[in-house]
């Protein structure tokens, strides 16, 4: 299984939304993050074919990023993952990670510093990150046996402006 891990893009700045007394959960992307991950969408769209489920966490951010990849994916639903939040341990999204074990592959939309940690996690069975993920970037990690610490082995990582670039 091929698994594509895609940071949130841009969203708005955390103080000045914090103001509006609105939990962070409900946190969007900014206008200028929309198009900026539309057009890296597109790069995306070459580089990981076969998506046959694309996961979100729950915080609206996500939500709003993996709304705008679905088409490009070919994609039509989002699933909505609890263990792509951002408190959640790697490891809790294991149970979801091997259910999806037979499909060719998988997209999840998530945060930093848990899609680092999940990275590290399957890539190297670590519980601390040695990569980290851009807003609107991302990683493929292939995953050939059971999902679990250590079983992956790093396709590719890529900024957010190789994957607009690869979309021109």
């Amino acid at each position: 299984m091929d698994l594509l891990i895609v940071r949130h893009a841009i969203a708005e700045d955390r103080e000045e939304f914090a103001r509006s007394g609105k939990d962070d959960v409900l946190r969007p992307i900014t206008a200028q993050g929309r198009r900026k991950m539309e057009r890296a969408a597109a790069g995306l769209a070459n580089l990981a074919a076969g998506v046959e489920v694309l996961a979100s966490s729950p915080l609206v951010r996500a939500k709003e990023t993996a709304a705008i990849l679905s088409p490009f994916l070919g994609v039509s639903r989002v699933e909505e993952v609890e263990e792509l939040a951002p408190e959640a341990p790697p490891e809790a999204l294991l149970p979801w990670l091997r259910a999806q074990a037979k499909r060719r592959a998988v997209a999840v939309v998530g945060h930093e510093p848990h899609l680092g940690l999940l990275a590290a996690f399957l890539l190297a069975g670590r519980s601390e990150p040695f990569a980290v993920l851009r807003k609107g970037g991302a990683c493929l990690i292939r995953i050939d046996r059971r999902p679990g610490p250590a079983a992956g082995e790093l396709r590719w990582l890529l900024e957010p402006s190789q994957l607009r670039a690869l979309g021109r």
